[in-house]
């Protein structure tokens, strides 16, 4: 009788065994933060109003058109005095670069942040087991990643991912590789290192829309290390729930909205072309669409579908009822949503994100503080913003983040973090640490009309540049 008791409960047992597999094996697939280093650059290499003007000045292909739309393009960016430029910029040497330039420029980053965020978490270099690096207008041989493992002796099996190309999009690219690791493997600790060179990609020329590349772009980056080691679970900052990546690459438009290109003079830059917030546009609706379901709650995705099939059928049938025109989300993000990470391409691109999601200042604040106090440092700027919640000591335990990038290509990327722990004060690791109790200031108008104002009301047949900028 005991026997055939064994098995009847047989099926039972292995069936129970394999419903736990499962869910062990979910479990370690899990990803998470266990701590991050934005990079701050030294206090020599800030760009202040009279700097810029120098820089500008060192420009021979501008003339009074082109200073006046660059007086304009930088007094509406939201870009203050405190941002940082790479040294070559300081030496006058912008227009000739050396790949000497480049590889310093980010080893200088690399050794501060990495090293910084390897002491404070107490991990030796040997127990990393996978390495993504992502600069994409920086390709060397052997490349970034290679410099990385020289340089902190990390062991032979370490799985290297060196990405180049992906623009301001690619932190969000480097995790979903992170993430796709975590998958296969268990106990893996895993370090993302994000930055942009500028050195070597400085626009000499006088394209409008390609100096203007040079308004938005500064120096920064981030070095993170994640983790799918259950074990290290009560130390994670932030665990990731869902990613979703859009490309728009197969579009004409949106491809060519946002390239490197040279100009008609042969001069390399950035080109960002006028058609670019309707590409970013197009992209982000896309990719909310995806994302939406994921993060959403159904009371939330319900009200969403009525209100969308009212509408149709109220076109449908010729409604004479007039209906005020509205950008606003018909969709209520923040039913699933606490905070918005948005990436800082600029002003606009804050505002257009603000609008589209109906957000309010409060949700926009990080990303126009930092796009004040850093400027765009691409592929970066979403963990400044991220480190601006902590530093504000906006973020609980449960709570819910959404990161939103762009980037070349077209892409849009987004995810959803959950927070693992209430934010504290802005510690030694936090960048935000020196200034945050002077955020938000009274205003973020910078300085450079006022200095520079002049400029507006010259005449091109009798314009001089005053002996006093001239040195």
């Amino acid at each position: 009788m005991e026997f055939v008791t064994f098995f009847l409960l047989l099926p039972l047992l292995y069936s129970s065994y394999l419903i736990w597999k499962w869910i062990d094996a979910r479990r370690d697939k899990d990803c998470y933060i266990l701590d991050y280093q934005c990079y701050k650059p030294t206090d020599d290499r800030k760009v202040g109003t009279e700097f810029s003007a120098e820089v500008l000045l060192r420009n021979k292909s501008l003339g009074l058109n082109e200073y006046k739309f660059l007086l304009k393009a930088i007094v509406s960016a939201g870009i203050g005095e405190q941002t940082y430029a790479p040294r070559i910029m300081f030496s006058g040497r912008e227009e000739c670069p050396s790949l000497a330039d480049g590889i310093s420029e980010m080893e200088e980053f690399f050794f501060d942040s990495v090293e910084k965020l390897l002491s404070r978490s107490g991990f030796s270099p040997q127990e990393i087991d996978l390495l993504v690096v992502n600069v994409s207008m920086l390709s060397i041989l052997p490349s970034l990643a290679s410099r990385i493992i020289n340089r902190y002796k990390m062991r032979s099996d370490i799985k290297v991912y060196n990405l180049t190309g992906m623009g301001c999009s690619a932190s969000l690219i480097s995790l979903d590789i992170v993430r796709s690791v975590f998958k296969s493997q268990r106990n893996v600790n895993a370090l993302l290192v994000t930055s942009e060179c500028l050195s070597p990609n400085w626009y000499a020329g006088n394209n409008r829309s390609m100096i203007l590349a040079n308004c938005l772009f500064r120096s920064g980056g981030c070095a993170i290390l994640l983790t799918n080691n259950r074990a290290l679970k009560h130390r994670a900052m932030f665990k990731l729930k869902c990613l979703v990546r859009t490309h728009h690459g197969s579009r004409d438009e949106s491809y060519g909205c946002c390239i490197q290109k040279e100009d008609e003079q042969g001069k390399l830059g950035f080109y960002l072309g006028k058609n670019l917030p309707k590409a970013a546009t197009r992209s982000l609706v896309d990719n909310l669409r995806e994302i939406s379901p994921r993060i959403l709650p159904v009371c939330e995705l319900l009200r969403f579908a009525i209100v969308t099939f009212a509408r149709k059928m109220n076109h449908r049938h010729g409604s004479t009822t007039k209906v005020a025109p509205t950008t606003k989300s018909v969709i209520n993000f923040r039913t699933g949503v606490d905070h918005f990470c948005i990436h800082t391409g600029g002003k606009a691109v804050i505002d257009g994100i603000g609008i589209s999601l109906d957000l309010t200042e409060y949700d926009l604040e990080p990303a126009r503080m930092t796009l004040h106090r850093f400027g765009n440092t691409s592929a970066g700027s979403l963990w400044y913003v991220l480190a601006y919640m902590e530093a504000k000591r906006r973020l609980k335990k449960g709570e819910r983040i959404l990161m939103i990038s762009f980037g070349a290509g077209f892409k849009c990327n987004s995810c959803l973090w959950e927070v693992m722990g209430d934010s504290t004060a802005a510690g030694d690791g936090n960048v935000w640490n020196e200034c945050i109790d002077s955020y938000p200031p009274n205003s973020l108008a910078n300085p450079y009309l006022e200095k520079y104002g002049w400029i507006q009301n010259e005449d091109e047949s009798t314009f001089k540049i005053p002996e006093e900028y001239i040195k």
